[in-house]
Parts: structure tokens; sequence; C-alpha cells
């Protein structure tokens, strides 16, 4: 992201409206002020904050001190938030100049902070309104967990299970109280009931056995364990038909029966990876049965293989979310149960689950968990369990844990792929400065030229000093000591430029050049002729009389 001075100035001279918010910010800008305002103006649809200019026309820029280090400040909004807010630093003459640039929200859905659906009002947040709330979830239509499923009665859900969210609600908001509450309090706190009929994200959570294959069948869950490739019935197979706190955990147990450890040598030890972590498998159960599409008759399949564990879900992605976008971006398709599973901490921010999916398959040195198959009518998500790069694994060790702990999805991201030796999109480049700041990456060169890799320190702290060499390749003196000394062999010959490049492969020819014209200047070469008779040759140094 690169915004011109023209675009600054374009933006300067424009009416401040849903898309444009100035802040003078000269000194300081509290950031829960920031998150604040971000929410609002992606409830207006998107647009840019500018700190550092005056909010009146003829606007002008006085600079800003706000926000020193905008990665950080970055990773603050996404942890917040839970998308990515891009916060650009713009340079211009007269002052420094931050860009938020803040997207849109996504078709029926709003953002909130600390359970408040802001807005602009003049110049203060208000809150929305019912009415506005309702005409935006509206837009994709009812959510479908929070109607009232007819016929349903209290007598269909678990008093077992219901206890179990109760207890669960009652600690995450650390309230004793709420433990005293009875089923019927329970679920009316909860918003599960309407005129006192269970929702479907009651029968989704609670129901009986019998009462969810009467009322809604297509909740089940099938599991399958198949210990080969090959078509025909499963080697273990159980249907899990009633509500989700029923058998959240008896899942988990059956998939950890034939979890096994993965081992890798650091150093004098010896540690221990699971083939499938616990954290990811529970996100992509939860993510399968709160963002799938219960209108359609089909079941959610999970099927267990040696090293892959594959979660079917019925139903597309949700409106406006792709597999580019889905780490950003959130659509809960099933609002009412999302946010009941969030009010017992199973859901800590909607949209979430990916980005620990991803997190915890880069630090245990694992493929990145993959959407291939997904389509209109599914959703298929699959999480390898193989170790792939336990030197990676190593060097994510060797990190302090407050360092880690400090790192959002797309610094993970990012020191996966240049270790990997994978292209960097432009959102992961943008992290590439704080990665360098807390001394686990390296750039090499200047300018557009510029390339980077993870830093010479935790190479060798791997045992990795040559894997670092040779990524980094050789240093500017040795290249021209290099030309020189093929140069020197050519003796009276000399050698076109086609063959310096030659010797050199991987630098670009005006690098090549640039080199030459240094040994010239040194007196060490010089170049004959011109156009294609044009070669370059060593100058040979007299030796001193009687010398030997």
């Amino acid at each position: 992201m690169a915004t011109s001075l023209d675009q600054l100035a374009a933006w300067l001279a424009a009416p401040e409206g849903p898309r444009l918010e100035f802040k003078e910010a000269k000194n300081n800008f509290h950031f829960e002020k920031l998150v604040d305002y971000c929410v609002a103006v992606a409830n207006e649809g998107g647009g840019v904050i500018i700190l550092g200019a005056t909010d009146r026309r003829p606007r002008r820029i006085v600079g800003t001190q706000a926000f020193a280090e905008p990665g950080r400040t970055e990773a603050g909004l996404h942890q917040r938030l839970g998308r990515r807010i891009p916060v650009e630093e713009i340079h211009a003459p007269e002052g420094r100049v931050l860009a938020v640039h803040v997207p849109a929200r996504l078709p029926g859905t709003a953002w909130q902070i600390n359970g408040m659906y802001l807005k602009r009002g003049g110049d203060e947040l208000v809150g929305m309104g019912d009415e506005e709330l309702r005409a935006i979830f509206a837009e994709t239509g009812p959510d479908f967990s929070a109607l009232p499923c007819p016929n349903a009665t209290l007598a269909d859900l678990a008093p077992a299970s219901i206890a179990i969210f109760r207890e669960r609600w009652a600690k995450k908001v650390r309230d004793d109280r709420r433990l005293a509450w009875t089923d019927l309090e329970t679920l009316t706190n909860a918003e599960l009931l309407v005129d006192g009929v269970p929702t479907y994200a009651a029968l989704i959570l609670f129901a009986t056995r019998a009462a969810l294959g009467r009322h809604l069948a297509q909740a089940e869950l099938v599991f399958e364990y198949r210990s080969n490739e090959a078509a025909g019935p499963a080697a273990d197979r159980e249907e899990y038909r009633e509500g989700f706190f029923a058998w959240q955990d008896a899942l988990w147990t059956k998939i950890n029966l034939r979890n096994d450890k993965q081992s890798y040598q650091d150093g004098l030890f010896r540690l221990d990876i699971p083939t499938f972590d616990e954290g990811p498998v529970r996100e992509a159960l939860l993510n399968a049965v709160a963002h799938r599409d219960y209108r359609l008759g089909g079941s959610v399949f999970v099927r267990q293989y040696a090293h892959r564990l594959e979660v079917v879900s019925p139903g597309g992605l949700p409106a406006g979310i792709t597999p580019e976008n889905i780490l950003e971006q959130q659509n809960p398709r099933n609002r009412r149960l999302a946010e009941t599973l969030a009010k017992c901490g199973l859901i800590e921010r909607s949209g979430q689950g990916m980005n620990l999916m991803v997190e915890s398959a880069i630090r245990q040195g694992k493929a990145l968990p993959s959407l291939a198959g997904t389509a209109a009518h599914e959703v298929r998500l699959t999480l390898e369990g193989q170790l792939r790069h336990p030197a990676f694994v190593r060097f994510l060790e060797r990190l302090s844990a407050e360092t880690v702990n400090s790192f959002a999805t797309q610094d993970f991201q990012s020191l996966d792929a240049l270790h990997r030796d994978q292209p960097l999109t432009p959102a992961l480049r943008d992290r590439l400065p704080g990665l360098m700041q807390a001394g686990v990456v390296e750039a090499i060169g200047r300018g557009k030229g510029t390339r980077y890799l993870l830093s010479r320190a935790l190479h060798a702290a791997v045992g990795a000093k040559g894997t670092h060499t040779r990524k980094r390749g050789l240093d500017y003196d040795t290249k021209k000591a290099l030309l020189l000394k093929h140069l020197t062999t050519q003796a009276a010959e000399g050698a076109p430029m086609g063959d310096c490049q030659q010797v050199l492969p991987a630098d670009a020819r005006r690098s090549i050049q640039r080199m030459l014209r240094e040994l010239a200047a040194e007196g060490r070469v010089e170049l004959r002729g011109v156009g294609r008779a044009a070669r370059w040759y060593a100058v040979m140094r007299q030796q001193p009389e009687g010398g030997a």
C-alpha cells in the first residue's frame, strides 16, 4: 500500500464524510479512540482515517507523532477487532501523516466493540439504533438460528447440556451468581427462546437425540476414521445426533485415540509434536457447527486419516467471504448461534478460528490449513498433521515467549513464507519492518531490489549458518573479487560483458557494470573497444626489479 502525495492532496480537498475522517493528533491519539473510530467508519461503508491534518477546510497538514510504530498499531487493531486494518505512514513535505485504511463491513454484519455498534454522529461517536441494526442484519435474510422451531418445547433440551453451557458462561464472565439460574432463566438470558419456544440455536446446542432427529436431523455430525485412501466402509464410524454440548468432548477423545506423536531432535532434547493438536481441531469443529447452512439437508462429516483431518460442512462460505480474505473478514451465517458460543468462551471473537489454525500450523512446522475443494454447496477444510519443517520449529522455539505471543497471524505467515522461499504479498511485506525490529528478519540491499530472510542469529541457533549464507548470497566485495579473478585468468584475451554476467548469473547487468566501473576507478581493470567489440581486461601490475 503506497498512497501518493497527489492522492493525499485530493483527500485534503474533499469534504469530510462517510469515507473520510480527519484528526490533527499532533502529539498523540489514544489507541482505544482509534479502535472506536475504525468500528464507526466500517459500519458506514469503510474509508480512511487521516491523522496529522486539520479537520476544517481548507485543510492543512500539521504532522503527527502518534503511533510511532505503525506496524504495531496495525497488529493491535487486528488483535482488538479481528480484521486487518492497514496503517500507512506518509511523509509529506509539511510533516508525517498516518492513513488508517478501514474496510467496509460485509453485508448483513456490523462491527462492534465492547458490545457497542458505533457510528459517527457529528463530531461524536454514538451507538446505532435498533432499527438500523435490524436493517443491517436483514440484508442477507433472517438469521435461521434465531428463529423459533415450530412445535419444539423445553422438554426437547437436555438439562445436562444446558448446565455445561451455564457453568462455562459463569466462568467466562466471572459471575458465580449465574450458576443459580434455572434452565429457563439461562435460555431466556441467552436469547435462545422466542415467546417461550426454543430457537434452532437452542436445539443445535442442547437438543436430546430424539428431539434433534425429530426437528433438525441434519444438525448431526458424522465421524469416520479411514486408515487409507481406498473407497469403501470406514474403519470406524459414529454419528453424533444430539446437541453440540453433549458430544464435543467425546468427539475429540475419539480423534485423540489415533493421534500419534512426531519427534524431532533439539540439541540434547527430543521434543514431541502431536499429529493433531487439540486447539486447531476444536476450532475446525466449532467453525463447522457455527457457520454451516442448516437449511440444507446434509450432515457435517469429519474424516480422520493417519496424517490428515478433513471437515466438510454443507453450504459454501458466507456472503463476502473467500479463501483469500477469510483471515481478515468475518460474516457469521448463524449469528445467534455464534453469539451463544461466544458467551461461554468457545468463540472469543467470531471469525478468529481460522487465524488460530494457521498460527498453530506454522508454529508446529505443518502445512497451512487448506480450503481446496470448497464450492458453493460445501466448505471443505483440511488440517495436515505431518511435521514438515522441524528446523523452522526450532527457529521459533529460540524466540522468547513474549516475542512469539506479540506476533499477529500475518507475522507468522511472513516468517513461514520467508522460510519456504515463497513470495510475500503486499500485506505480508508490510509486516517486515516490525519483524526486523524484533530481530527475526534482516534485509539485503535497498529500494525495490531489497530481499529479506530470517536472521543470521536464529539460523545459527538451529545450526544452519550455511543455509543463511546460501540465502544471503555473496557480499559485494567478494563479487568484485570474483570478477577481477576471472579477468586476470583471461589475461590478454579479456572478456566481453556476457562472460562477466556468467560469473555472477544471479546479479543484474547494471549491478555488474557498476562493479566493473568501480574496479576501473581503482585502476584494476580497464575497458577497451566500443559496442560489440568492447572487452574488459585486468590491469597487469609490473613486478618491481629484483622482486620474486
